[in-house]
């Protein structure tokens, strides 16, 4: 076999394993069922990827993230690498054979959803694979303890019946102790190897400041330390109004949301990553792959979901080994905000048989019937004909699919249908005087026989190609055959697409899943109290909170968080005259607020204020009417 090291020189040009993952690509070489805990930036893919390099065969990889799943195998396939991912929206013909060219094409990785693993064509063609290694990405959500938890991973063991003698290895970058434990018995693990790296990061300083104005403070930040950064923001349009307030700031930034366009994403992307912009204002939907190891600092301007989330998105800064900083900015108001933001958008039992029914009916979809029917969604529409909250009714939507009653995929399209409302003689006579439009009607002719008859669905993207012009050239002249009353057109646009797994049987379907979905919501409401303890606790070292939280023991105070270092600047109060000297002089060359003032002395507020008092009872300052502190002249 070869050298593990060399296929890392190879295809990835490290001359170095990062900790910990050598043991484990050796545990995995040597045939034993593997727990791989490496926090974000650990290198987990590595560790199921050079060992499947290694041997011959072929890795499965199972993973819920269907984004990221794409990102891997256009990584591995750059590499000269073959592999591939079976995603949602590939026919039955399509899906043959691709699982005969995992058996017959030299094919090193399969990437499949545990829902994918459902099926019996699938699970038919893995007992003919010369499987050399299974790998379960994301592995927490096999857990009912963990944070996404998804039934369809409890069937991943199916597997281990298919493959009896691979091995498997999973991993998680989060995972706390009864997760873990939880992971192997789940994965029907014998004696497994567990490999947990410490979340410790000796350069990180976790700093939590309570800020009435955060976009000052940010501001403050980001010019003392004018490297690279990423702000989490709570929704899209926070991301544009903090950006255009920093640009206003001289500060370049770009902003990421998913509802930008792909095109927008890559630009706004590289433009960062190429460190064109300084700054990346996101929400959550950023970051998941990223590795840019010079991040100097991350800031939440409001409070992540939880200790899970927002370790993970931590993680992203400092990966150079530099000192660097993850900031949380907190203020009175934030406790009432995550709490609406994450608590009070859960829906109960009850909600989702609603939201469930109401879909079935939407579809018409009988009783009994409907498993496996596609149909184009409109989700604004569907939440303005029930009046549904459109938060409440997305969150349905997601665990409907994260339990595999429907799958919903996010893809934006244009759903048309067509019919020629002329004779055949007459639309030839108009073509002689419209000769533009004559090669997209016959297009159209060629391709669907019953067009004259009935309503037709066309396929804008095939009838394109077809007639060598752009699909807004195709739709504009689709509208001028129907102001021409040439064609009836119906245009509808759609934002997703929803698949029904299981058969109509309304709160049948639901009472299934009911004790998930509500120790889901417990589970959510103990993590949002983790996240506001962290925040409200000022006495214990932020990093010893966060390692204590994973079930790490016997750890010490990093001596760089907020916490460690107003311990320190305690212990060394500051002299009261020198500050008093300080503030004169500073004084002398104008009015200040206190917060220039503390900020330019590098003082503490507390401190600044004291000694302000002080010089106003003294009467050697005044305030102003704009609230800022003056010199008297006497």
């Amino acid at each position: 076999m070869e050298h593990p090291i060399n296929i890392l020189e190879r295809y990835w040009k490290f001359t170095a394993f990062k900790p910990n993952q050598e043991a484990i690509i050796n545990a995995v070489l040597e045939g034993e069922d593997t727990f791989a805990l490496l926090p974000t930036g650990g290198g987990k893919s590595l560790c199921f990827q050079i060992p499947a390099l290694v041997k011959e065969g072929i890795c499965i990889v199972i993973s819920p993230l269907i984004a990221l799943m794409k990102d891997q195998v256009q990584q591995l396939n750059n590499k000269g690498i073959k592999a591939m991912a079976l995603t949602s929206g590939i026919s039955y013909s399509e899906l043959d054979t691709l699982l005969d060219n995992c058996i017959y094409g030299n094919y090193k990785f399969l990437y499949l959803s545990p829902e994918r693993l459902q099926q019996e064509l699938v699970q038919d063609r893995i007992r003919l694979m010369n499987v050399n290694l299974i790998a379960v990405d994301e592995a927490h959500c096999i857990s009912q303890w963990g944070s996404d938890f998804r039934p369809a991973y409890k069937n991943i063991t199916l597997l281990r019946q298919l493959q009896p003698s691979t091995n498997v290895i999973a991993l998680t970058a989060s995972a706390k102790p009864e997760v873990i434990e939880d992971i192997t018995k789940e994965l029907d693990f014998i004696q497994p190897k567990i490999f947990k790296q410490s979340f410790y990061r000796p350069n990180l300083g976790y700093m939590v400041y309570h800020e009435n104005d955060k976009y000052y403070r940010i501001e403050s930040i980001l010019k003392k330390y004018s490297a690279s950064s990423i702000i989490y923001v709570r929704n899209r349009k926070l991301t544009l109004e903090l950006s255009s307030f920093l640009k206003s700031k001289n500060i370049t930034a770009t902003h990421y949301h998913g509802g930008l366009s792909n095109d927008e994403k890559d630009a706004n992307m590289n433009a960062w990553l190429n460190n064109q912009k300084q700054v990346m204002v996101a929400t959550n939907a950023f970051g998941m792959g990223i590795d840019k190891p010079d991040v100097k600092t991350v800031i939440h301007l409001n409070l992540p979901e939880s200790i899970e989330s927002y370790f993970q998105e931590a993680g992203r800064v400092g990966r150079n080994g530099d000192k660097a900083f993850a900031v949380i900015l907190k203020n009175n108001s934030d406790a009432v905000l995550v709490k609406n933001q994450f608590l009070k958008v859960l829906p109960t039992v009850n909600f989702v048989k609603q939201v469930y029914r109401k879909l079935c009916s939407y579809f018409q979809i009988s009783y009994g019937e409907g498993e496996y029917i596609t149909n184009d969604f409109d989700f604004n529409t569907f939440c303005k004909t029930y009046s549904f909250s459109s938060i409440l009714c997305y969150n349905t939507l997601l665990l409907l699919d994260r339990n595999s009653v429907i799958t919903l995929s996010k893809q934006f399209k244009n759903k048309v249908t067509v019919q020629f409302i002329i004779s055949s003689s007459a639309l030839f006579n108009y073509l002689e005087t419209h000769q533009e439009l004559n090669l997209i009607v016959k297009s159209m002719l060629r391709m669907y026989g019953g067009i004259f008859d009935h309503i037709t669905k066309i396929d804008l993207k095939r009838i394109a190609e077809k007639a060598s012009v752009t699909e807004s050239e195709l739709i504009n002249a689709l509208h001028e055959l129907e102001n021409n009353q040439i064609i009836s057109l119906d245009l509808a646009k759609t934002d997703a697409q929803i698949t029904f797994i299981q058969p109509r049987e309304d709160d049948k379907t639901i009472n299934r899943i009911a004790t998930i979905i509500e120790q889901q919501n417990k589970l959510k409401q103990q993590q949002v109290k983790s996240m506001l303890d962290y925040i409200k606790n000022d006495t214990v070292c932020k990093s010893m909170q966060l390692l204590a939280y994973f079930g790490e023991k016997d750890v010490k105070p990093c001596g760089i968080c907020s916490v460690c270092a107003s311990t320190k600047k305690e212990s060394k109060p500051q002299d009261i005259n020198t500050i008093k000297k300080r503030i004169i002089e500073l004084l002398e060359n104008g009015d200040l607020s206190s917060r220039l003032i503390s900020t330019t002395l590098n003082c503490s507020e507390k401190d600044v204020k004291t000694v302000l008092k002080l010089l106003l009872e003294h009467n050697i300052i005044a305030i102003t009417q704009t609230n800022t502190y003056k010199l008297k002249h006497l």
